[in-house]
């Protein structure tokens, strides 16, 4: 299947929109233009928005049994559609085209479980302390939803959102990534073919500062949800601010993985290196800063280093590769950057380093060894493929050094003893925890992160509450 006609989604519509503007979307595997893009003028998002307070007060009067038979529709038409989404996932993110499958499958998974749990948002009776009087909080969808999502994960950066909004009730306008579009067209198409009323989803594209700012000027969302990074986040809180707008930020993370040497050290490696590259390092819960205890450091490097040095790379659309390319030629000079800063700094270049293959943007899988907690890839986010590694000698000093940064989002520890381990599920400042595995989420689990990391979750049932508001009433009677 060719690469989708790109078209918004505004008041029911599929639509080109009035601004005459458009940019391309690029294949990073090959650096081809594979489809163009619209972007929505100012009257396009007055006309969202108020399509979204429309479809909000038809949805919100709809019962959850009937919101979920909506949503579990989708699903299908989603399953139906499966292998053509993953396809076109890959070819405008990159990823290999088993990993744009396990994410499409987790995406329809959220869709599912989010509107199964719609049904069950209960309220509570409080018992009074008058004999004649009763107290009852409800919980109620909390308006019309704006979103914002990152380009690194297309499908299920824009299912979070958009199923925990629908499910509760909420209609919700979102500005996926202008670099893989059409993952989220893709669901839009699935959601409105089972039936969604019109303006209950609305998706736009355009320049992100221009839509941000436009969308959060106005007085009708009630919720913003956002998936980015650090800077953008603060800067889209302080817009939401004026209106007082309630926020849920999953922003960036810098993981510390402490490998014990009481670990299973073969098994640590083998997942140290599959998570690493996984999407090419561009994970927010990526593993990003590698502190191996010294009585096996150079054990644990050498096993590493056979795991890194047999990562294929290619296009994704190859069933045998196991990582793509970075999803932008900008991000290339981003991780020469690295690499070269580290190096300056006394660090030891074991694999990789630099830019592979003639087209597209394809950085070879790097590990770096003893790397000093000043260099640069030890205190900002990489998102990409480069494992920086470095020793530690005792527990407490591998906490402090965990901790040393204000990221907070996930953190992961190989040990094989349990008095270890609960001191990091209670030492570790990280909203995510997984000691022995890298699994730190799944559909029914919360999701989200501690100190400059954000706040709010996506996921489980605190994924749905983000989207509710309690209301409280009293009633005397006789």
């Amino acid at each position: 299947m060719p690469y989708p006609e790109l078209k918004m989604l505004i008041a029911g519509e599929w639509t080109d929109g009035s601004s005459g503007k458009s940019e391309p979307v690029i294949c990073p595997a090959d650096g081809s233009t594979i489809g163009t893009l619209p972007h929505a003028s100012p009257a396009d998002l007055d006309a969202a928005l108020q399509s979204s307070l429309d479809g909000f007060n038809v949805w919100r009067k709809m019962t959850p049994h009937s919101r979920q038979a909506v949503l579990e529709k989708a699903a299908g038409h989603l399953e139906d559609r499966f292998e053509d989404i993953s396809a076109n996932l890959t070819r405008e993110m990159g990823k290999p085209i088993g990993e744009s499958r396990i994410e499409l499958r987790v995406a329809i998974d959220l869709l599912r479980w989010y509107a199964e749990e719609g049904k069950r948002v209960y309220g509570r009776i409080i018992p009074s302390r008058f004999p004649n009087m009763q107290h009852e909080a409800r919980k109620e969808p909390v308006g019309p939803v704006v979103a914002f999502v990152a380009w690194n994960f297309p499908a299920t950066n824009t299912m979070r959102k958009v199923a925990g909004a629908l499910a509760a009730g909420c209609s919700i306008t979102i500005k996926p990534s202008e670099e893989t579009p059409a993952t989220a067209i893709a669901i839009g198409r699935a959601l409105t073919d089972a039936g969604l009323p019109a303006g209950v989803l609305n998706i736009v594209f355009g320049v992100p500062p221009e839509v941000s700012e436009h969308l959060l000027a106005s007085p009708i969302p009630r919720k913003l949800s956002f998936t980015g990074s650090v800077p953008v986040g603060i800067h889209l809180q302080q817009l939401a601010a004026r209106n007082m707008i309630r926020c849920t930020m999953e922003l960036g993370g810098h993981s510390p993985v402490m490998v014990f040497e009481d670990c299973d050290i073969e098994a640590a490696a083998k997942l140290c290196a599959a998570g690493k590259f996984r999407n090419a390092g561009q994970v927010c819960i990526s593993p990003t800063r590698f502190f191996v205890q010294d009585s096996i450091h150079d054990r644990f490097l050498a096993l590493f280093t056979e795991q890194v040095e047999a990562v294929k790379v290619g296009d994704g659309l190859d069933e045998e590769v196991n990582m793509g390319p970075l999803v932008a030629e900008r991000r290339i000079d981003i991780m020469d950057g690295f690499v070269s800063d580290a190096v300056s700094n006394g660090a030891k270049l074991l694999v990789g380093g630099s830019r592979i293959q003639s087209e597209g943007c394809f950085f070879a899988p790097t590990l770096l060894q003893e790397v000093p907690d000043t260099a640069r890839i030890m205190t900002e986010e990489p998102f990409g493929p480069i494992a920086p590694t470095a020793r530690f000698s005792s527990l407490e000093e591998v906490i402090d050094r965990a901790n040393s940064l204000p990221f907070g989002l996930a953190a992961y520890a190989f040990t094989g003893s349990a008095r270890t381990a609960g001191v990091l599920k209670q030492e570790i400042e990280a909203g995510m925890l997984a000691v022995n595995s890298l699994h730190v989420h799944s559909v029914e689990t919360p999701f989200g992160g501690l100190k400059s990391s954000g706040y709010g979750h996506e996921g489980g049932i605190e994924g749905l509450e983000v989207f509710l508001a309690t209301r409280y009433s009293s009633e005397i009677y006789s």
